[in-house]
């Protein structure tokens, strides 16, 4: 009997050092978010949204009230995002790859609340949300 209790004992133990092993893959995924959660975030308030494209492919369309930061550019400017330490920040791209490393970057900083729009841009325009887009040059009245 106390053979089996053992191999059970050691059985939970490989058990459990495997899932502690395999927590920090299956807790990436609280690192992304769909567009219904950030959609959610958004309408809760004081949710910050950054758009690590390039200038150009932001001014193409983005998300409404979005920060453009360029991924590259990130480290160097992440004081910009020091006062919003403690509140959820949304991290956007296009497809949602520039994002996750930005993410990954500023959870190491200590951004804990910081999550990628799972799909991106991409997904957002799919599931028919609104972009901003920059507005046309009013002409001049003056003659």
């Amino acid at each position: 009997m106390k053979f089996i209790i053992d191999h059970i004992f050691l059985l939970a133990i490989v058990i459990l050092s495997g899932g502690a092993l395999l927590w920090p893959l299956l807790s990436m995924r609280g690192k992304r978010a769909s567009v219904l959660e950030v959609t959610q975030l958004i309408n809760r308030g004081k949710t910050i949204i950054v758009d690590v494209r390039t200038p150009e492919e932001f001014a193409k369309g983005h998300l409404p009230d979005a920060r453009n930061i360029p991924v590259a550019e990130l480290a160097k400017r992440m004081g910009e995002l020091e006062k919003f330490k403690t509140r959820p920040i949304v991290v956007v791209c296009q497809k949602g790859s520039r994002s996750a490393t930005a993410v990954a970057a500023l959870i190491k900083a200590g951004y804990a609340e910081a999550t990628s729009l799972e799909g991106g841009i991409d997904e957002w325009s799919k599931q028919g949300l609104p972009l901003k887009t920059p507005s046309p040059a009013k002409p001049s009245l003056v003659k």
